[in-house]
């Protein structure tokens, strides 16, 4: 069972940050992409960054210009910072990593992030 560690949710008013930190195996860190989800409840599972393991990002439209993603290869460790954040950021982040065959994923636990006044 591959166990993917987040750390870093909380309650943050609106225009605050937040980092989240996400540690992997090195088995499966290594080489390999990691992302960061979000989930509503009753909505889809967003995108809401991703990295390669040769730093080639994409985000969420959303995310554009507030957050941002980086990977520290030597912890083997994932980041998602965020900043200007928003009350409609208020979701459950997952971490995730693909796996094979493709189109599946592991996924971290989960961490709420509430964005409120």
């Amino acid at each position: 069972q591959v166990q993917l560690v987040e750390s870093g949710g909380g309650l943050v008013q609106p225009g605050g940050s937040l980092r989240l930190s996400c540690a992997a195996p090195e088995s499966i860190f290594i080489g390999n992409a990691m992302g960061w989800s979000r989930e509503v409840p009753g909505k889809r599972r967003e995108l809401v960054a991703a990295i390669t393991s040769s730093g080639v990002i994409t985000y969420g439209d959303f995310a554009k210009g507030r957050f941002t993603i980086s990977r520290d290869n030597a912890k083997n460790t994932v980041y998602l910072q965020m900043n200007s954040l928003k009350p409609e950021d208020t979701a459950v982040y997952y971490c995730y990593v693909p796996r094979y065959p493709p189109g599946l994923y592991y996924w971290g636990q989960g961490t709420q992030v509430t964005v409120s006044s």
